[in-house]
């Protein structure tokens, strides 16, 4: 069990020299530090250190056989921890990195054997957050990086989050504001060909494929009950407290389904907190949020299209969070179209859920 120990927010890391000192002489001294990447906060240890990065388990209460991505600053980093790069893992590399995209390489010696569950590779990305980078070059390591947030709850996007779900467990939380992109980074296996997303995020199957060619999806992200192929796959994650349920289909169609549900449940129990979180923008909205308020529902709406797309993923584990702030019991969401970033959205949807979804 982890021990109680004081935690420290530095508040603006991207002005406060000092908070990189401190952080730099933690992580060579094998502690464990929250910081920003543009996909949501990590919390990063010496990669090759064993027991570093055993007290990022520890912190997270994450299962053991899941493993970690490694964060890096320079390409040079490559050469110790990764015994192999593909063509096309180069390829992505030149295009997408700094970003959002991790690749999946076969694993060097140097690092822990935590990092990567004892699987023969690795998870390796370059975050495009100046935080970030400056953190990692400092301290001239690898940094073994898991969003920071006791496993399963919802990733955290801003440094409020990780204090919520870390304080006392770690030493230090740098603050470098709220995270641009709001989902993970999408999860590219380089060792099989053609390559195969394991995880979507704001990198496309459609942008891969314009930069290296044939990419497939993995077949556990397209049906709910096939075995995923990584580890860490089968795992609930970023789930609220309450119990969520999303709806697919037809917009308006999805409306009266929540209606409905709303009414059905606060019959059944009238003294549970019921949330909506609605992502589309239609026809009278604002006469269908006036319904829910009679009902005494909690509701979230956000526009939708294209660019709000970015927008929903960029703030879904923030709504998520303050449906549980609102001690929310049932959470009825509307789903996205599964193309280009809103398949990352919809898959974060369906795991919050734990794959209770409604077509309607």
């Amino acid at each position: 069990m982890n021990k109680s120990r004081e935690t420290t927010v530095v508040m603006d890391a991207r002005k406060d020299d000092s908070g990189y000192e401190t952080a730099v002489k933690l992580l060579q001294a094998g502690e464990v530090v929250a910081f920003p990447t543009e996909t949501v906060y990590g919390l990063g240890a010496d990669a090759t250190n064993d027991e570093a990065v055993r007290k990022i388990f520890e912190a997270k209460g994450r299962p053991a056989d899941n493993p970690l991505i490694v964060h890096i600053a320079d390409f040079q980093q490559l050469d110790a921890i990764v015994s192999e790069i593909p063509d096309v893992a180069r390829i992505c590399m030149e295009k997408f990195w700094p970003g959002p995209l991790t690749l999946i390489l076969p694993k060097g010696p140097t690092l822990s054997k935590y990092v990567t569950a004892n699987l023969p590779s690795v998870g390796i990305r370059m975050p495009n957050h100046p935080v970030a980078m400056r953190l990692i070059r400092q301290t001239g390591l690898p940094i073994a990086a898991p969003s920071a947030n006791r496993s399963g709850r919802p990733s955290p996007t801003c440094a409020q989050h990780v204090w919520e779900d870390l304080k006392d467990r770690i030493p230090l939380i740098l603050d470098g504001g709220e995270t641009a992109v709001g989902l993970e980074s999408t999860v590219l296996d380089c060792t099989v060909s053609p390559p195969i997303i394991l995880r979507p995020g704001e990198i496309t199957q459609e942008m891969l494929q314009q930069v290296i060619g044939d990419v497939s999806m993995d077949a556990g992200l397209l049906e709910e009950h096939h075995a995923p192929k990584s580890p860490g796959m089968k795992y609930t994650h970023y789930a609220p407290q309450g119990d969520m349920t999303v709806l697919e289909g037809d917009p308006k169609r999805i409306r009266t389904s929540i209606r409905e549900l709303c009414q059905q449940m606060l019959l059944e129990q009238p003294n549970q907190r019921v949330g909506v979180l609605l992502t589309t923008n239609q026809t009278g909205d604002e006469a269908f949020c006036e319904q829910l308020d009679q009902m005494g529902v909690e509701w979230i709406i956000r526009p939708q299209g294209n660019a709000d797309i970015q927008e929903t993923g960029q703030h879904l584990y923030q709504w998520l969070r303050e449906f549980d702030e609102k001690n929310v019991a049932k959470i009825l969401a509307e789903g996205v179209p599964v193309q280009g970033f809103g398949a990352a959205v919809m898959n974060r949807m369906r795991k919050a859920a734990g794959h209770s979804i409604i077509r309607v």
